[in-house]
C-alpha cells in the first residue's frame, strides 16, 4: 500500500512542476522571449498547454478577471500541496 501512496505523491510532484514549467512557458511567450516560429519550442508549449488546460479551465471560470493576471496556477498548485500533505497525513502506513 506504502507504494502506491510513493506512486500517486511522485506523480503529483511531476504534476507540479509541469504546471510551474507551463506558467513560465506563458510568460516568456507573452513577453517575447521565445520565438514560437520554432518548431520546436512550439511543439513544447502546445504539450505544457494540453497537460494543465484540463486542470486550470474550471479554476479559471470561477475565478473573477484580476485585470490580465491568471493566478489559476497558484491556486492549482495550493490545492496539489494540500492533496499531498492530505495524502501523506492519512495513509496507512
Amino acid at each position: 500500500m506504502y507504494s502506491l501512496y510513493k506512486l500517486i505523491d511522485t506523480v503529483l510532484d511531476m504534476y507540479t512542476w509541469v504546471i510551474i514549467a507551463g506558467a513560465i512557458a506563458s510568460w516568456l511567450v507573452a513577453f517575447g522571449v521565445v520565438n514560437t516560429r520554432n518548431q520546436v519550442i512550439r511543439w513544447i508549449i502546445d504539450f505544457l498547454y494540453r497537460i494543465t488546460e484540463p486542470a486550470l479551465r474550471p479554476i479559471r471560470r470561477v475565478l473573477p478577471n484580476l485585470g490580465g493576471v491568471d493566478i489559476s496556477p497558484v491556486i492549482l498548485l495550493l490545492g496539489l500541496f494540500f492533496l499531498r500533505s492530505l495524502l501523506g497525513e492519512y495513509w496507512p502506513r
